[in-house]
């Protein structure tokens, strides 16, 4: 699941909070790197749980009803809803319910937020409509919850502040990581009953080794780096960049320079792209032309045996 998109914000953030911390020990800031992208995981997790907590919250409901209509004689509510096979193939996931016994805190800890989301997603129009239409199977429950998840939980300020309440390291993942939860909505397959797989926390060795070398080469290769960028800011006084242009650049170069098979277009647009969230408004335009700068040099110079390709030609 731990992707490059989110280790680069990641790394972003470390070195940053490392030449911050007085103590600057590599092998502690890597450990606290890991760390943090264990974080990230533990997100996607308790993103997943939270399906499993609203249908809970509705059955609990559901209850309530069901015993007032057997008193009063009433008609029955529809259990529809409460007995989406997906959710409750959710709720019964081996992998997901191994992660929430190893929570100190889960959604039942925040019952008021829980029942004001189950209302809401019951007095919307998506709600109305699967519970009227008569197409009743796995697909289209799995497509109900797909729908919710894209309209109460990727857009939802109240839940971005329980978030992070929950844990600082989750401020900036969210909207990376639910991209991750709505492809393993789609991936639920009924057959697979409560051994379906969740995505793994790395696809593959490849990515931790991604991350530990990229942070490496960022802080070990710092003055040579920072070196670079003096010559290519030319007319611009390097000592007045906004720091965490230096920063961005500083890991965008190492990434240049690590990694071969990562084209330099990719690597300038991603970090191009995190000057936007990190920097100031201008960083972005600046630091595009700055790495241009640079990529070209070291080319030209025999340090970079890359290409730029048509999109780096501007």
């Amino acid at each position: 699941m731990i992707n490059r998109e989110i280790i680069r914000i990641k790394i972003v953030q470390l070195t940053y909070a490392y030449y911050q911390n007085g103590n600057k020990n590599i092998d502690t800031a890597e450990k606290e790197l890991f760390f943090s992208l264990s974080k990230a995981y533990d997100l996607y997790n308790q993103l997943l749980s939270l399906i499993v907590a609203i249908t809970r919250e509705a059955q609990r409901r559901q209850e309530v009803l069901q015993a007032k209509a057997l008193r009063e004689g009433s008609k029955m509510p529809s259990a529809k809803f409460t007995s989406n096979r997906f959710a409750l193939q959710l709720e019964s996931n081996i992998q997901l319910g191994e992660f929430m016994e190893t929570q100190k805190r889960t959604w039942a800890d925040y019952p008021e937020f829980i029942g004001k989301m189950f209302e809401q997603i019951e007095q919307s129009q998506i709600y109305q409509d699967y519970m009227n239409d008569k197409e009743d199977n796995y697909a289209a429950d799995r497509e109900l919850w797909r729908k919710l998840y894209r309209t109460f939980v990727q857009e939802n300020e109240d839940l971005d502040s329980l978030l992070e309440e929950q844990s600082l390291y989750w401020n900036d993942d969210k909207d990376v990581v639910d991209t991750f939860v709505l492809k393993t909505i789609k991936r639920f397959d009924e057959k697979n009953g409560d051994k379906q797989e969740l995505l793994p926390e790395y696809d593959s060795e490849e990515e931790k080794d991604y991350a530990r070398k990229l942070f490496r080469a960022t802080i070990l290769n710092a003055n040579d780096y920072q070196h670079m960028m003096t010559e290519a800011s030319q007319n611009w006084d390097f000592s007045r960049l906004a720091y965490m242009d230096v920063i961005i650049m500083q890991i965008a170069i190492a990434e240049m320079l690590t990694f071969p098979s990562i084209p330099l277009s990719v690597t300038i647009n991603e970090f191009v792209e995190l000057a936007k969230f990190y920097s100031t408004p201008r960083s972005a335009g600046y630091i595009n032309g700055m790495l241009d700068t640079i990529a070209r040099h070291l080319i030209n110079t025999g340090r970079l045996l890359k290409q730029m390709d048509k999109k780096d030609n501007n």
